[in-house]
């Protein structure tokens, strides 16, 4: 049955047609013929999947992110992130990963880093001297950081998918997001430093203060979101309804850069990608129910403890096959099908469940940067007037760096796991 779904699925991809139509038509073909199950239960399957409390913080969180991109405060953080770094060699590489870092605590987004920080970014580092193909790239690869730190709407999803604790997984993803950014920054000094590029500006403290007053209001989003889910004074879903109420205040009546008007323009937007996002959702309900009835979480379970010698060695191969799949199927259908399947077997072999759940979304994000789906390889070549395989070019080397940097966290359990312990979450 497992089977016979995935290749309908596949095959019904290949042919153009919408991954929740597809992956929806294949899972109830495979129900009709398999088994005996009454269709009609199917929409009551899938409107019960959605009667969630958690699942109220997706399009919450895309509202946040569309409201902050809208209200133009890219510039403000791009100027602190040069004011904090850009003296240092390779200082607008160095910008570009600091900004992408700040942006994605306010957006939880990598197309809306592309859209709004990216554009900058690029410009800015020709200025200074850098290659366009080197320039693009690392912008391209920086905003995947968007989708792993909080507040991150892939690992909103994963959690909402593994019945997890949604806050103890943002807060785990905000330590690999950063050393994924500790990567890329090493990556460039050195690249920097070897072809004489971007020669360090003096640092000036006045304009660390003065940038920093203008952008410290949207930086104050991921903080409270951090603080308060933290301290257990909000659920996930509660803060994302705090975050809307202030990005909303900050862009209409404190910035002024939103229209009134222009806000049930943002609010239809938020509800057209919420809808895309959820309908995928309930259609993979269908699928996980075929998977389970079939049995193939324990037929992947026996596979793994036949072919891994523990828990770091099954994770490692579980991050191969995640890295195939990223570059054929976009993030979140991939994780509503892959993660009911794998973790199971995954915790049957050892493997703490925050840690699978943080390695499984960031090796996803790798999806978001590759042919032929990656949606922020075709952002961001549209930003940069670019051709795509120019912009591929451009990003092979951050690219591996990324790969290596994830394949680190896959290594060292306790970059991921030690933080959130320490702070009494888990």
């Amino acid at each position: 049955m497992s089977l016979f779904l995935l290749l309908s699925f596949f095959a019904l991809s290949m042919l153009g047609i919408p991954l929740a139509i597809a992956l929806a038509l294949a899972s109830v073909v495979t129900l009709w013929l398999f088994t005996s199950m009454p269709l009609d239960l199917l929409s009551q399957t899938m409107f019960s999947s959605m009667n969630s409390f958690l699942l109220v913080a997706v399009p919450l969180f895309i509202l946040v992110g569309a409201v902050m991109e809208r209200g133009r405060v890219a510039e403000r953080i791009f100027d602190f992130a040069e004011a904090i770094v850009g003296w240092l060699p390779g200082g607008l590489g160095h910008v570009n990963v600091i900004s992408s870092v700040i942006f994605s605590g306010v957006s939880g987004s990598s197309v809306a880093d592309i859209a709004s920080v990216g554009a900058i970014e690029i410009k800015a580092m020709e200025r200074h001297g850098f290659p366009k193909g080197y320039a693009v790239g690392m912008t391209l690869c920086t905003s995947t950081l968007s989708s792993i730190i909080p507040p991150s709407i892939l690992v909103v999803i994963a959690g909402s998918i593994a019945n997890v604790s949604i806050g103890t997984l943002l807060v785990a993803g905000l330590v690999p997001g950063l050393f994924i950014a500790f990567a890329f920054m090493v990556f460039n000094h050195f690249y920097s430093v070897h072809y004489g590029y971007n020669p360090p500006s003096p640092f000036n403290i006045r304009m660390v203060a003065v940038t920093g007053l203008k952008a410290i209001l949207p930086m104050l989003t991921p903080a409270i979101l951090i603080a308060g889910i933290a301290s257990g004074l909000f659920t996930p879903t509660e803060a994302a309804a705090i975050a809307v109420v202030y990005v909303l205040v900050l862009g209409v009546l404190v910035y002024r850069t939103i229209p009134l008007k222009e806000v049930p323009e943002i609010m239809i937007s938020t509800a057209r990608i919420s809808g895309t996002i959820l309908f995928i959702a309930a259609t993979s309900q269908i699928a996980a129910w075929v998977f389970t009835y079939d049995g193939l979480p324990d037929q992947v379970a026996t596979l793994l403890n036949a072919i891994s010698y523990g828990p770091v060695s099954g994770l490692l191969l579980i991050f191969i096959f995640l890295l195939i799949i990223g570059i054929f199927m976009e993030a979140i259908p991939a994780m509503f099908i892959l993660i009911p399947v794998l973790l199971p077997p995954a915790t049957s072999l050892g493997i703490d469940p925050i840690h699978f759940l943080v390695v499984t979304v960031i090796t996803l994000t790798l999806g978001l940067v590759t042919p032929p789906v990656g949606v922020c390889l075709f952002a961001a070549a549209q930003v940069a007037n670019m051709k795509v395989e120019d912009v591929i070019r451009g990003s092979l080397a951050p690219m591996t760096v990324m790969t290596l940097a994830i394949l680190a966290l896959v290594l060292f359990p306790a970059l991921t796991l030690w933080p959130i312990r320490a702070l009494g979450l888990y």
